[in-house]
Parts: C-alpha cells; sequence; structure tokens
C-alpha cells in the first residue's frame, strides 16, 4: 500500500474531534496503531474510538492536558507501554482563538497561546524522541496555519505563536534530520468544524469567495497531508510546510 504505516504507533493531541479526528482517522486507515487524545469531551473521544473500530482501526483513548509536562510524558509512556513505540507525533490541540485589536488581548492570552503552540510540540517531542532516536525513524508533524503566510489582522496572538511553531519545527528539522526523524508542517486553511458553529455567516461566505478550489477543505483534506508526511515515501522531506488551503497561498 502507497503511504503505508502498518505496524506504526500515531499519537494526535486534541484527537476526540475536528481536525485532530480527521488526522487520526487517516494515519489509522493507512495502518497505524493510534492514539486518540482527549482532555474534556469524553463522549466524542469515545465517538470517534467507535468510528475507527468500524474502519478496522487499532485505536485505544488517553486523557491529557497537551500542554502539561507531565501529562504528556505519561500520555507518551502509557502509548509506549501497551502498543509500542510512538512513531509518529502530530501536536493538534488547541485553545479557542479569538479575534481581538491588540489593546483588547492581555499577556496571559499571548503565554496561553505559546504554551499551545511552541511549548506543546515541544513538550511532546522531548517526550517521543528517546524512543524514535533509539529506532533511528520518527515522524513530528506540526498542525500550524496559513495565519502566519497571510498575516490575518486582529489575530496577533495567534499568529505569533503559529510563527513560533513553524521556526520551531524548521529549527527541529536540521536538528532531527541526522536520527532518521523528519519534522514537517501542515499549514490549514480556514476548514469549519465543530468549534466553528457559532462562527458569522458573513464571514464564512467572505473566506469561501477565496477559495480558488471553489469548495470547502475537509479534515480529511487535512489528514492525507499528514499521513503523507508520516510515510516512507516522504522520508527525504523535512523542514517542509505544505499548505491545504485549496490554493489560496499568496506567498
Amino acid at each position: 500500500m502507497t503511504f503505508s504505516l502498518k505496524g506504526r504507533v500515531a499519537l494526535v493531541t486534541g484527537s476526540s474531534r475536528g481536525l485532530g479526528r480527521g488526522i487520526a482517522l487517516a494515519l489509522g486507515k493507512a495502518g497505524a496503531k493510534v492514539v486518540i487524545n482527549y482532555f474534556n469531551d469524553r463522549s466524542s473521544a469515545e465517538d470517534a474510538r467507535s468510528e475507527f473500530k468500524e474502519n478496522g482501526i487499532h485505536a485505544m483513548l488517553i486523557r491529557a492536558d497537551a500542554s502539561d509536562p507531565e501529562q504528556v510524558a505519561g500520555m507518551v509512556e502509557s502509548a509506549s507501554d501497551k502498543l509500542g513505540t510512538v512513531d509518529v507525533v502530530v501536536p493538534n490541540a488547541t485553545p479557542d482563538q479569538p479575534q481581538k485589536p491588540i489593546e483588547e488581548y492581555d499577556a496571559d492570552f499571548y503565554r496561553q497561546m505559546y504554551d499551545f503552540f511552541v511549548l506543546g510540540p515541544y513538550h511532546l517531542a522531548k517526550a517521543a524522541l528517546p524512543g524514535m532516536k533509539k529506532q533511528r525513524w520518527g515522524r513530528i508533524v506540526n498542525v500550524t496555519s496559513e495565519v502566519f503566510h497571510c498575516g490575518v489582522p486582529n489575530f496577533s496572538a495567534y499568529v505569533a505563536a503559529k510563527g513560533g511553531q513553524i521556526g520551531w519545527s524548521r529549527s527541529m528539522a536540521s536538528e532531527l534530520a541526522p536520527s532518521g526523524i523528519t519534522v514537517n508542517t501542515v499549514a490549514p486553511g480556514w476548514i469549519p468544524t465543530e468549534r466553528h458553529a457559532n462562527d458569522p455567516q458573513e464571514a464564512l461566505d467572505a473566506y469561501f469567495e477565496t477559495i480558488p478550489m471553489g469548495r470547502w477543505g475537509t479534515p480529511k483534506d487535512v489528514g492525507d497531508a499528514v499521513a503523507f508526511f508520516a510515510s516512507d515515501e516522504a522520508s527525504f522531506l523535512t523542514g517542509q510546510t505544505l499548505c491545504v488551503n485549496g490554493g489560496r497561498t499568496p506567498w
């Protein structure tokens, strides 16, 4: 099978719903055993596990706060004990991202964005790297966003954190390449999921008009891109960003 992940173990944070669920499902359909991570929504996590089981995917649930280093380390240890070495990690968990003028943000919110999108991937990588280095094979795929490249206004905290995440990924790609570990990023556009249920229709309509492909992206679109980066076929690609936004990429 092309892009096969048979025999691999993948851990996707924030994977009970939304983009994370689509990513985990794609990795599972490629043959990986999958860790479904959640923190608040046990019901969605159980529903995801049922869906994965229906698709013949071996999945386990682990409740952990993806921004807490001790819980992240415990999650990787538990997954390794029960499924084997964690081969693929996808830091995907995200908090709310309100758009505000810079005067309405405060320093604590900036720190929260940094904690999720820079420290979160760092903690997950740090926990998983010993196993990856031992076997000289590993994949880290960060979920970033087109917002960094587009410079979206009234979004400064999120955009700054995503920029930090991209910079971290590039540095880690160079550092880990000699160990057979790749680090890449997938940068989705605006892909409506459950957490966008209350977004203004006028905003949705305006964005849709800018998508050259003429359709909304889906979690599967993002998941398929991540599965490619996780595969052996992408073994010579590292430090790269793949934009999943239907051709909106203006840079």
